[in-house]
């Protein structure tokens, strides 16, 4: 089943455990102190990482979203 990581920027406090859970989806802008999302619509495999990242943030500015 397809889904997609939806992300809220304006509640990110830098923790960077989206990105040490799926470094395929995240990256992290140093320079702002903020996640930044590379994929919204990954691969399926990468299912159990992107729910990893989003159950990881403490600021819960990560969601996943079921698509058709």
């Amino acid at each position: 089943m397809s889904f997609k990581v939806l992300f809220e920027p304006g509640k990110c406090q830098g923790y960077a455990n989206c990105l040490i859970e799926a470094p395929e989806i995240w990256d992290f802008d140093d320079d702002n102190d903020q996640a930044l999302l590379k994929i919204e619509d990954p691969d399926p495999a990468l299912r159990q990482k992107a729910e990893a990242s989003a159950r990881c943030c403490p600021a819960q500015a990560i969601r996943i979203a079921e698509t058709s």
